[in-house]
């Protein structure tokens, strides 16, 4: 079994979709914990607000097999592909570390995600899920890689209190 930590993130009727996902999530993989969730601006276009979230898993799957998996929850949720690569969505999960596997982005998945060394509404819900985690590319702690972002005037995230999400992330 690998440990695997997930992003999540909707901006398209998120107190709906968030949800949803996570009960997808817990349904495929008994045992899925869940972050605290954060509002954040959206990344690289104009656009509402997200929520987003964290989430750890124990799968068998590889990872080419969970990524495909957690489309099809993508999918189930509406996800649409044929818009730009930054617009609003409905939901996106994405896999950001498994176990400690490095993996570049020649084939369809980079690991460690990029996103988890630049992108604080990435990184501290995970965070938030494996305070002692490292990043496996480089050693990093995951507290030294936020810390560093919080310096370089990356916008600290605001915690959202859901109550359905509440009862998901006990």
């Amino acid at each position: 079994m690998a440990t695997a930590y997930l992003s999540l993130g909707s901006n398209v009727s998120p107190e709906a979709h968030m949800p949803a996902a996570a009960r997808a999530l817990a349904s495929r993989f008994p045992g899925a914990r869940f972050s605290p969730l954060y509002r954040s601006r959206a990344v690289g276009f104009d656009g509402p607000d997200f929520l987003n979230a964290g989430a750890a898993i124990e799968t068998r799957l590889s990872p080419e097999e969970l990524s495909m998996s957690l489309h099809a929850i993508e999918d189930e949720l509406g996800r649409r592909r044929d818009g730009p690569r930054f617009s609003d969505r409905t939901i996106d999960i994405d896999l950001v570390l498994y176990g400690d596997l490095v993996q570049s982005g020649d084939g369809l998945i980079e690991l460690p995600r990029r996103e988890l060394r630049d992108a604080v509404h990435v990184l501290q819900p995970i965070m938030d899920l494996a305070p002692d985690l490292r990043e496996p590319a480089t050693g990093n702690a995951l507290s030294d890689l936020l810390g560093g972002l919080l310096a370089g005037g990356d916008a600290v995230l605001e915690m959202v209190d859901l109550s359905e999400w509440r009862s998901l992330s006990r």
